[in-house]
């Protein structure tokens, strides 16, 4: 692993000494609304200097902390499954050396090869899925592999009762139907979450969090933005949540797209849960 050149704001420990790696997933060929998700990791990166890196919420700070920076993956537009088997390749490349993955889409179809590795590590994965959407269909316009059928994808490899859902406001009747059989969903918030963690104590957890969970009022800079969502801090508490509360061994943040706030405030609060998300998970070893 060769360090970026440009790294995520305090993450720049090297890749031996880290314990978590961000990589970025530059890919929305299957977005069914707006594209522009492939600019969301880069514009992250190159907007982070404007954040600190201490935390007062944790009193933790980015620069005592292991966090490896690899920049985004070069992806093909033209192929998605060869997208997502590099997409694959490269988590597995970070399992293998011990390490946590954080994925930075991106559409939230990138998170599926990454869960997807992740499990075959770690058998009895369950996932956390914080969302404004189902992302349950079978397909999507006859397409399998879309961002609107990954948590149904997800289910293929991890079954019943190993997938629970939050904040969910929006979907087909038939998604939500589907989900009563084979998921746990809890729509419009995180009611719920403290029992899910709580059942799923000491098992492997992967958390994907697609950022239009949030109301657009707070992240109008998504390309499917849904009214009736959570709050920025609501978000961040249920995050610290589940990674205090929960084995967590690999994490995603999803759909942002900077094209659609050129204010750049969806980038600074995907930005600062993050930071939270990086402390969160590096807090055991923070002196």
């Amino acid at each position: 692993m060769k360090q970026n050149i440009e790294t995520f704001l305090g993450c720049e420990a090297t890749y031996e000494e880290s314990r978590i790696v961000l990589y970025g997933a530059p890919f929305d060929s299957t977005t069914s609304y707006r594209p522009g998700t492939r600019f969301a990791s880069r514009t992250m990166r190159a907007e982070s200097y404007g954040l600190e890196t201490y935390s007062p919420y944790q009193d933790l700070d980015l620069e005592d902390a292991a966090v490896f920076d690899g920049g985004d993956l070069e992806l093909c537009f033209g192929d998605t499954a060869r997208a997502l088997g590099d997409i694959k390749a490269f988590v597995k490349e970070i399992l293998k050396d011990g390490k946590l993955p954080f994925l930075i889409g991106g559409e939230h179809l990138v998170s599926l090869p990454a869960i997807e590795a992740v499990s075959e590590k770690y058998p009895g994965l369950c996932l956390i899925h914080f969302d404004a959407h189902t992302d349950l269909r079978e397909d999507y316009l006859g397409a399998k592999l879309s961002h609107a059928t990954v948590i149904r994808r997800a289910w293929e490899i991890l079954g019943d009762g190993r997938i629970h859902q939050f904040g969910i406001r929006s979907g087909e009747r038939a998604e939500f139907l589907w989900a009563k059989a084979h998921t746990c969903l809890h729509a419009f918030d995180f009611a719920g979450l403290e029992e899910s963690i709580a059942a799923w104590k000491g098992r492997p957890v992967y958390l994907t969090i697609d950022l239009d969970v949030m109301d657009p009022s707070v992240f109008p800079g998504t390309g499917t933005p849904e009214a009736g969502g959570v709050t920025f801090s609501a978000l961040m508490e249920a995050a610290l949540k589940v990674i205090g509360g929960c084995h967590v061994v690999g994490c995603d943040m999803v759909e942002l797209s900077p094209p659609y706030d050129a204010s750049g405030a969806s980038t600074a609060v995907a930005l600062k849960l993050l930071r939270e998300m990086l402390l969160g998970l590096e807090k055991p070893f923070i002196a």
